[in-house]
């Protein structure tokens, strides 16, 4: 056993001597050491119940003859962080969540581990450092909140944010807001549409690094915390066989992951955590293997903000094992992939039935022929754009329009909320890309703000930071390379046209060559907006959001 190394021999006995301070028994020595990962906190309503589901794993995880060991991790709600400087510390705490659980489980020699997150970063984070750490591990997440019910139908945050909206352009009363508020997220849990929690949550059960339900049994279910026990026996089940996340996380798992990605309609942001998933393990993914797995991926679900339905539709219609039996049927999946059951996942999805074709589409019925994000690139975006397709209305995937340009998210909504930004409009929010916010913030208020003013199905919002899992229309983020690297995006002057064709996969600005040149001249030089403290550091170290948003190995 890996903790061996601190727990036998003379060598070792003054560790033992600290193992006695925790109150180790004898016989606890003698057993594997479990670490369970919590990102328990009062701050994150998709935490608040992690203490619960932490108590089941380590239940589960002493049955089978192991000893658990809590330590934890750190998450910020983004929902919380929205729309002002707490924003510019969501994304960059994964690396901070890889790089402390990554310390803590190597520092004190853990045989295996058990990973409990819930929310956008926390998950990503810990998937990056169980490929890095590489014992045996298991996910389970806190899971997704219920839907909210106004006026007799389902409602959630990205309807909270939009009723914002509503009521800047006079169609909402303070009273329907207050509403909105009060109902819009009703109990705990990661919130209750395909955001950017749940859709991470969904990919690691696709992945095969959670098991069946990890991303859809609701967080108030107490199925959810037979499942926690159930992670607790699988990892000890695991260490048993030797099974490693490095067995799980392959090159082809995470096209599977991609694919799925596809089907499900996920966030964009699944754009720069599967890249940075797999950069762990030494595996180049280019976001433009979007395309190539959209051409031929059906996308099955149109959940929240993209359609009606919410988690806890998919979690009763089948859940994400029902939605890969329907891309098996084309031959979409590997299923020879190990998972955490020990068993493959064609092994695991042999008898998972689609109970809600309304929910989940069948492959003959799908909502599109082409997968839910596409990577667009052209003049204004050389190394790649994401946008979530499935969440474009149609009259919005070809568009030309003159460029609104603002050089921060605050500009930008002072300008929607002013009654600045008309039909047509592009709006252009630039210089909040991972270097230039630095942190690369969502954009959830600016494109909540044009949905909630009507002007969804007319304008479309461009930059290089990202968007919010709970956005829709036409938002394309992740524009690369971005404004603060000297990015084509930098160049955009007010009045330009800008031409955006998804089906075809570009996104142009309409001015010459020689012009572009003429305007990069004269470019002043990126002055950054923060020179002290962590998000300094991070500027100074963060790769392209085309690249995942990584960290440089050089620095």
């Amino acid at each position: 056993m890996l903790s061996d190394n601190v727990k036998k021999g003379m060598q070792q006995a003054p560790h033992r001597s600290l193992f006695n301070a925790l109150g180790f028994t004898a016989e606890e020595m003698n057993k594997p050491m479990v670490g369970i990962v919590s990102s328990y906190n009062e701050i994150v309503p998709g935490h608040m119940n992690l203490d619960k589901i932490v108590n089941a794993v380590k239940m589960g995880v002493a049955e089978a003859g192991g000893v658990p060991v809590v330590f934890p991790a750190i998450a910020v709600c983004d929902g919380i962080a929205m729309g002002h400087t707490g924003m510019k510390y969501s994304l960059v705490t994964r690396d901070l969540i890889a790089d402390s659980t990554e310390c803590m489980a190597m520092a004190h020699q853990f045989d295996a581990l058990v990973m409990v997150p819930n929310c956008d970063k926390n998950v990503p984070g810990l998937l990056m450092a169980a490929a890095r750490i590489n014992v045996p591990t298991v996910f389970v997440s806190g899971g997704p909140m219920l839907a909210g019910h106004v006026k007799g139908h389902k409602t959630s945050l990205s309807s909270m944010f939009e009723a914002v909206g509503s009521y800047s352009a006079g169609t909402m009363t303070e009273e329907d807001v207050l509403e909105y508020e009060n109902k819009a997220c009703p109990t705990c849990g990661s919130c209750s549409g395909m955001y950017t929690a749940n859709s991470m949550n969904c990919l690691t059960e696709a992945l095969g690094m959670g098991l069946r339900g990890n991303g859809t049994i609701p967080a108030v279910y107490s199925e959810r915390l037979k499942l926690a026990k159930r992670a607790g026996y699988a990892v000890m089940d695991m260490l048993e066989k030797n099974i490693r996340p490095r067995d799980i996380i392959t090159k082809e798992s995470m096209m599977n992951a991609l694919t799925m990605d596809m089907a499900l309609g996920c966030s964009t942001n699944s754009m720069l955590h599967l890249p940075a998933i797999a950069h762990e393990i030494g595996f180049d993914f280019d976001i433009t293997f979007a395309n190539g797995i959209s051409e031929k991926t059906p996308n099955l679900c149109h959940l929240a903000p993209a359609g009606p339905t919410y988690m806890e539709d998919l979690n009763e219609a089948g859940g994400v094992y029902a939605v890969m039996k329907e891309l098996s049927k084309l031959d979409l999946l590997n299923l020879d992939c190990m998972t955490v059951t020990g068993k493959t996942v064609g092994e695991n999805i042999k008898n998972a039935v689609n109970l809600n074709p309304e929910v989940i589409r069948p492959v003959e019925n799908p909502y599109s022929k082409t997968g839910g994000l596409a990577v667009l690139t052209g003049n204004l975006a050389p190394d790649g754009s994401v946008v979530k397709r499935s969440a474009v209305v149609p009259e919005m995937m070809v568009h030309e329009g003159p460029a609104r340009v603002f050089d921060s998210e605050e500009d930008a909504i002072a300008a929607i909320k002013g009654g600045k930004i008309v039909e047509g409009d592009v709006v252009v929010i630039r210089y909040e890309g991972p270097k230039g916010g630095p942190g690369m913030r969502e954009m959830l208020n600016p494109t909540s703000a044009i949905a909630g003013m009507g002007l969804g199905s007319t304008v479309a919002l461009i930059t290089d930071g990202r968007f919010s899992g709970a956005s829709r229309g036409a938002s394309i983020g992740h524009v690369s390379p971005e404004a603060a690297l000297g990015g084509p995006i930098a160049l955009v002057k007010e009045g330009d046209i800008i031409k955006i064709n998804i089906p075809e996969l570009s996104i142009n600005l309409d001015v010459s060559d020689e012009e572009l040149d003429k305007r990069r001249a004269e470019l002043k030089p990126f002055e950054p907006k923060v020179t002290t403290g962590y998000l300094a550091r991070y500027a100074k170290m963060v790769e392209s959001g085309a690249k995942g948003a990584i960290l440089r190995k050089d620095f």
